[in-house]
């Protein structure tokens, strides 16, 4: 490894945007590639640049594209300005606000929108919208203005945004406790058999793929994730259920379902947009094609959210309507599931 006779910065001097150490059983693999399975948007050729640059170092020296990540190598990624999710602007964008008062707000969050800017999406965020709408936030523990809590970019559904540092801080501990209300509807994978269940095992980034989260029953990989889930209508090869979050992990519901069998439909980071459950036919084929094409995104919508006011000490308890695709991709299954069985 070398640094460039032109590279005056050392890395006490530039920003990190990302950060990752490479698991035990890492197989020696260049960097450019390494990289490519952990940043979400990233293209080769922008890693590739970055590290003609200098931009890209492991274990605090600069390497070039080609250099093989072994087991416990700390990769990252350095430049000279700060990331762009910290350089957070003001925009328009219109936002459903389902409650406002001086110390909080509840957000009916549509899908596709992204919570806060990050590595390929640095504006049109529900943040940048915030900002817009009020002109001066609380920033949580991770540096994100407002955020309690957060949900998938091609998720729906309900958030609580604290407007002061004394609600985030209150609003927090009840996530942290356990004591907010959160429930989710979801269409997944197969006939989940069980009426009600509860799924527990610990939740962390998959070791293969950055990008997923996976659920380790045993050890101490993760952090502990529980979801309770209930049937609400069996459709023959999806099913819809109600998930209750008793734990708040990145992706839970999403790893918790793949791992007891039950991808969610057109989960496409899980798999689930492959034909899982069914029938070799090609008229069902074309049938779950269409049934993609009315729900282009993981069937998953934040349906419920409940909490104590901070202020007020009243227990608040919001509901949302189920989004339109999501209900026309339910409806398109019941009644290919009600003629199918006839």
């Amino acid at each position: 490894m070398q640094t460039p006779e032109n590279q005056e910065l050392n890395d006490d001097e530039l920003f990190e945007h990302h950060r990752f150490v490479a698991s035990k059983g890492q197989e020696p693999l260049r960097v450019d590639k390494f990289l490519m399975n952990f940043i979400e948007y990233a293209t080769r050729n922008k890693i590739q640049q970055a590290a003609k640059s200098g931009h890209i170092w492991v274990n605090g020296a600069i390497v070039k594209q080609n250099y093989k990540v072994k087991p416990g190598d700390e990769v990252k990624v350095l430049f000279e300005h700060p990331p762009h999710e910290f350089l957070l602007v003001a925009e328009d964008i219109p936002i459903d606000i389902v409650y406002e008062d001086d110390v909080l707000l509840v957000v009916n969050k549509p899908a596709g929108m992204v919570v806060h800017p990050g590595h390929g999406n640095y504006s049109g965020t529900l943040i940048n919208a915030l900002l817009h709408h009020i002109k001066d936030l609380p920033v949580n523990s991770n540096e994100r203005p407002g955020l309690v809590h957060r949900i998938d970019k091609d998720t729906s559904g309900l958030l609580v945004v604290a407007k002061t540092e004394a609600a985030m801080t209150h609003l927090a501990k009840q996530f942290f406790d356990k004591t907010s209300e959160r429930e989710y509807i979801a269409l997944v994978w197969g006939n989940v058999e069980d009426d009600h269940g509860t799924i527990e095992g610990n939740i962390a980034r998959n070791p293969k793929n950055r990008l997923q989260m996976q659920v380790f029953p045993e050890g101490d990989e993760g952090k502990e994730a529980v979801t309770h889930y209930s049937v609400i209508e069996r459709l023959g090869y999806v099913t819809l259920v109600s998930c209750k979050l008793e734990t708040g992990r990145t992706h839970q519901i999403r790893a918790h379902m793949k791992y007891i069998g039950h991808t969610l439909f057109n989960d496409e980071r899980y798999g689930g947009d492959k034909i899982l459950k069914g029938t070799t036919f090609t008229k069902y084929k074309q049938f779950v094609d269409n049934a993609f094409k009315v729900l282009p995104r993981q069937a998953l919508h934040a349906k419920t959210l409940g909490f104590v006011h901070p202020v007020t000490g009243e227990t608040m308890r919001f509901d949302s309507e189920i989004p339109q695709d999501m209900v026309d991709c339910i409806d398109k299954w019941r009644h290919y599931a009600q003629h199918s069985s006839k």
